[in-house]
């Protein structure tokens, strides 16, 4: 078999996780709040990393270094991931996954102010072209612009900043460090969000599966699109990364009775052009 089809089959992997976590998210949230959906999460993430830390002898990598950069990375996706579980009971799952692609576009503006990287002609067309894409998505004028559309649209920017500092995080630390502080700095994010009203729901016979669910799915997601990138270049693996959007438009149609918007694909596939020339083109303008 060869790396590219392995890769593509890894990103299959990850459009199955990302979407079930989609529908798990919006099925426990009429019984949790979005605070103690990351609270749960998280604590099903530190058994997972644990365990699996544990089994492959990686312990050792964690360490105490960078707790500031670790805490600021973890506060940037916590936020972000609180957004988008709100989001996606509050507007059309496409619409949702859609802003959700404008990530990679906040990453290449903000880069030159965090990573200070050079931001190129061709990454300013790039960029240009995700603006346009969101326009289309958004339509401003069309309705009123609704607290859900407003969430999905910052909870990208949010996915930006956790993956800018996470770049930074990777040069000196291994994946498994990373995650640990992941799961428990965000589980104590969240038990603090989630308990300071002195009232944190807990999971009962219905909600617990989806939470395992919602755990599991997480972080295999991320292990899949890791391990496909590491086995083909972004060029070919991001491409398919975006077949999630009319994969969830499927699903929220088949499932939620939710119409399948043609602006919203064609706003997504501005976005995805953007993206793919930065991708392709970019990194040549760079070198």
């Amino acid at each position: 078999m060869s790396t590219t089809l392995r890769a593509c089959l890894w990103m299959i992997g990850a459009i199955v996780s990302f979407t079930s976590m989609a529908i798990a998210g919006r099925q426990v949230s009429f019984a949790l709040d979005t605070f103690e959906i990351m609270l749960y999460r998280s604590l099903m993430g530190i058994v997972i990393v644990c365990t699996v830390a544990g089994l492959s002898g990686t312990w050792r990598q964690i360490n105490r270094q960078q707790l500031g950069l670790h805490a600021v990375r973890n506060a940037a996706h916590f936020t972000g991931q609180n957004l988008w579980f709100f989001a996606i009971t509050a507007i059309p799952l496409a619409q949702v996954f859609a802003l959700e692609f404008t990530s990679p576009i906040w990453v290449l503006l903000m880069s030159p102010l965090l990573l200070g990287e050079r931001l190129t002609r061709v990454g300013s067309i790039a960029a240009l072209i995700g603006f346009i894409g969101v326009l289309v998505v958004t339509r401003p004028g069309s309705a009123p612009l609704s607290p859900g559309l407003i969430a999905a649209a910052l909870c990208a920017i949010g996915f930006a900043f956790s993956a800018i500092f996470t770049r930074k995080l990777t040069r000196t630390q291994t994946i498994t460090c990373i995650l640990f502080y992941l799961t428990t700095m965000q589980a104590v994010f969240g038990l603090v969000c989630a308990g300071y009203d002195g009232d944190i729901a807990l999971p009962n016979a219905i909600t617990l599966p989806w939470l395992v669910l919602i755990g599991c799915a997480g972080l295999f997601a991320h292990f899949c699109l890791t391990t496909a990138l590491s086995l083909a270049p972004a060029s070919v693996v991001m491409p398919i990364d975006f077949v999630r959007l009319p994969t969830i438009a499927i699903v929220g149609a088949l499932v939620y009775a939710e119409v399948i918007d043609p602006w919203i694909l064609l706003g997504a596939a501005l976005i995805f052009a953007g993206n793919y020339l930065n991708i392709t083109r970019g990194q040549t303008a760079r070198a």
